[in-house]
């Protein structure tokens, strides 16, 4: 970090250097020509020194802008303007315009470097993601590790992670305990424990203790690596407000360009001033230059991507950003979004079997099954030594699992596998949460109640995202509907559709935003939750580290599976959007007013350069503002 902070430094040394070169050397130039009495042509010498310090990259750029084809640019605008005024001192009845040149191209200079510091400080928002590249492993060979680059993991292989140092690949522990800081990934800062079985992800930093962990995961498919091609990724993707800067900066400049030419000649033709016109045309050009909005509007959205990124919340790109500013509709699902997803068993219900047989044939069904539910299961019943012979698994989705075990076809699922298998279930009228059925050979065995927990946060965040102005929260779910209808009733839902096949929550969103009345954000814990995200105008992925499938296919990642995380998306994406929009206004405003005056011959160049570089800088300030939304 501390050589970042020099580089920083170091990147603006240089500019800083020139300006201050650049207005040493002006004022020398003013003093020369107001204590002695040289001519127009002896002072030019003594003011293109400090032009030519402060202007020579500027003039540089606009030569090369006009080699490939690019000319209509601000670098080309502002150098024909300057040499234009220090040319007009040579023309008949013209005026040396020599110290406004020297100013206009000293204060284009400086307007640059604010760019750059704030285009710093907005990287330096989002840069802080890219601490997470692990650059080497210690990998395992022969009795010891060698160091090898990051990227050459794969998975299997085994490697020791030291304390202080980065996981450089998803993993999981096989020896040693340690807490790990996982801030650069989640946005916590409270240090997660791991221990022999848990997984690590890439970018996670170890704490005291050493790890010996086995890769799981290509390092170019890690989680680290993902997060990083996604933040790379979104500057490409644009908002209206950036694209209606880009169309605006084509058709805008050769316009303008064509005015000042206009404004030039025309008058002259009817016996105006020519050198007084060609002044006021001069003006009009460094007045035309559009700087303030193609930097400060996607400064100000870059800025409230890095200011979500400090929150955990990673945004794909600037048009999600501003779609985040109004969503009509926010749908949910339910398993591992709005409940924790950690099932445990909480009653077992037998019709003809001890608890324990009816436990056991419903682990066994569900052994090679990775759903929460079936995880539940095993761990109520983990004695896996016993002799019985399980084939034949079969996962029907939607309703549950069939497998033979010794011989016998027992389905374990809902009511609707039941049905499909003869069996004469009934309901569970003891309790709240997930019923899981339990049939052998088409007979009904009995039920065990799995219940989950409602997160903390889910009621608040959902009534805060009703305050921001949210028409309707809708939950989309698979479970039945008696467990359904609680949750929603604890979460503030206004809408809940239950017993959804994974294709039905496809069919039900898209019926949801045909009657929406504005963009439709749909929240899911991203396991399974993909061709939704997909659908959605905004798909935002909850604790979604690690998922491969939900980073690729949300819009949206929360990665610290905080749904409070949601309504600061939300403010941040309309303090971005506020910003964005003040400066579109402010600067169109000022450049409009200038040049209308500079039309009618009313303008200086003095107030030129504050309708350029001054309203750049200004603007530019004003997307500061981003890097602090959401505190």
């Amino acid at each position: 970090m501390e050589h970042e902070h020099h580089h920083h430094h170091s990147e603006h040394r240089g500019p800083v250097i020139r300006i201050a070169l650049a207005a040493i050397f002006l004022g020398a130039a003013i003093a020369v020509e107001k204590f002695t009495d040289l001519t127009t042509l002896q002072l030019l010498p003594v003011y293109l020194i400090p032009y030519l310090i402060a202007g020579a990259d500027t003039i540089k750029e606009a030569i090369e802008g006009l080699m490939h084809g690019d000319a209509l640019d601000e670098n080309f605008l502002m150098t024909i303007a300057t040499l234009g005024a220090l040319a007009i001192g040579f023309l008949p009845g013209g005026e040396a315009q020599y110290p406004e040149a020297v100013f206009v191209m000293l204060f284009f200079q400086i307007g640059e470097l604010f760019e750059g510091i704030a285009e710093g400080r907005s990287r330096k928002a989002v840069a802080h993601l890219s601490e997470i590249r692990p650059e080497s492993a210690n990998l395992a060979e022969g009795k010891g590790f060698r160091t090898v680059p990051a990227a050459s993991l794969r998975a299997g292989d085994v490697i020791l992670i030291r304390p202080g140092e980065k996981v450089p690949s998803d993993g999981t522990v096989l020896e040693g305990s340690s807490g790990m800081n996982t801030l650069a990934i989640t946005g916590e800062s409270i240090p997660r424990d791991v221990a022999p079985g848990d997984t690590v992800l890439s970018g996670f930093v170890n704490g005291a203790g050493a790890l010996t962990v086995k890769v799981t995961t290509p390092y170019e498919d890690s989680t680290a690596a993902r997060i990083l091609r996604l933040v790379e990724d979104s500057a490409s993707r644009k908002s209206s407000r950036e694209k209606f800067i880009t169309r605006f900066a084509k058709v805008y400049t050769p316009i303008v360009v064509a005015l000042a030419v206009l404004l030039a000649i025309i008058p002259t033709l009817f016996g105006g001033e020519f050198t007084r016109w060609l002044y006021n045309a001069l003006t009009f050009l460094i007045v035309s230059c559009p700087c303030a909005l193609v930097i400060s509007v996607p400064l100000a959205f870059f800025g409230g991507i890095g200011a979500a990124s400090r929150k955990g919340i990673l945004i794909k790109g600037s048009n999600y950003l501003e779609l985040l500013s109004k969503p009509d509709t926010i749908v949910f699902d339910k398993t591992g979004t709005l409940t924790k997803g950690v099932f445990t068993v909480t009653a077992v219900h037998p019709e003809t079997l001890p608890e324990k047989e009816l436990l056991h044939l419903a682990a066994h069904v569900e052994r090679h099954s990775t759903h929460p539910i079936a995880a539940s299961l095993l761990a109520a019943y983990p004695d896996e030594a016993d002799e019985c012979l399980v084939s034949s698994h079969e996962a029907v989705p939607g309703k549950g699992t069939k497998a033979l075990v010794n011989g016998k076809t027992v389905a374990v699922g809902n009511q609707s596998l039941m049905e499909e298998v003869g069996a004469a279930w009934h309901h569970c009228s003891h309790d709240e949460g997930t019923v899981i059925h339990v049939a052998v050979d088409g007979e009904y065995m009995g039920h065990i109640l799995i219940s989950d927990t409602v997160k903390e946060e889910a009621q608040g965040a959902v009534t805060a995202l009703k305050g921001l102005g949210l028409r309707q929260a809708v939950m989309l779910t698979g479970d039945a509907s008696e467990v359904a209808e609680s949750v929603a009733a604890r979460t503030n839902m206004d809408e809940v559709h239950s017993g959804l096949l994974p294709q039905d929550k496809v069919t039900k969103l898209e019926e949801i935003m045909k009657a929406a009345e504005g963009p439709v954000a749909f929240v899911g814990d991203g396991m399974n939750d993909a061709p939704v995200l997909s659908r959605a105008d905004v798909g935002v992925a909850m604790g979604a580290i690690g998922s491969a499938a939900a980073i690729e296919a949300a819009d949206v990642v929360i990665m610290n599976d905080d749904l409070s995380s949601l309504p600061a998306a939300v403010r941040i994406s309309r303090k971005t959007l506020r910003i964005a929009s003040s400066n579109i206004a402010f600067a169109i405003g000022v450049k409009v007013a200038v040049l209308l005056l500079a039309a009618f011959g009313l303008a200086t160049m003095w107030m030129a350069v504050f309708a350029d570089v001054g309203v750049t800088v200004l603007a530019v300030l004003n997307s500061f503002r981003t890097l602090s939304a959401g505190k």
